[in-house]
């Protein structure tokens, strides 16, 4: 979007929480936004940013959101470890593979005549996954 915005252009968004991820980045995108004479209008806060007290709300409202994402992400950890001691978390399944054709492409992979992009299709791992299981394979 940074990118495409022109002098007179007007940049409407729903909440200051969908356009920054913290207080920092939104104060720089909206300087950035300012520097190409755009106007930044957030609705839910209705917020204008080119009045002073506009640019004051905006700091302090964009203060308020990253307080509030903190907030959830905090409660968010507590509760997995909750549900973590209870049992009631484990997270995604590992993938069931047999051992005997994971043992068949090990060795292949390992002797170079599949590559690894095939041994992770040949078992239907993604990248990360692939990786994070041969670690328990290597000596």
């Amino acid at each position: 979007m940074m990118g495409f915005v022109r002098e007179g252009d007007t940049v409407i968004v729903e909440s200051i929480s969908r356009f920054a991820r913290n207080t920092k980045d939104l104060l720089e995108l909206v300087e950035k936004l300012t520097e190409k004479q755009v106007e930044f209008i957030s609705m839910k806060e209705r917020i204008d940013t080119t009045t002073p007290a506009g640019k004051f709300m905006l700091t302090v409202f964009a203060a308020v959101a990253e307080l509030e994402r903190g907030y959830i992400l905090d409660r968010q950890k507590e509760g997995i470890a909750i549900a973590k001691a209870q049992g009631k978390y484990r997270g995604k399944p590992k993938k069931q593979i047999d051992p005997k054709l994971w043992d068949e492409l090990y060795v292949n992979w390992r002797n170079g005549e599949i590559t690894a992009v095939e041994f992770m299709k040949k078992v239907g791992l993604r990248k990360s996954a692939f990786y994070e299981r041969l670690k328990d394979h290597l000596p």
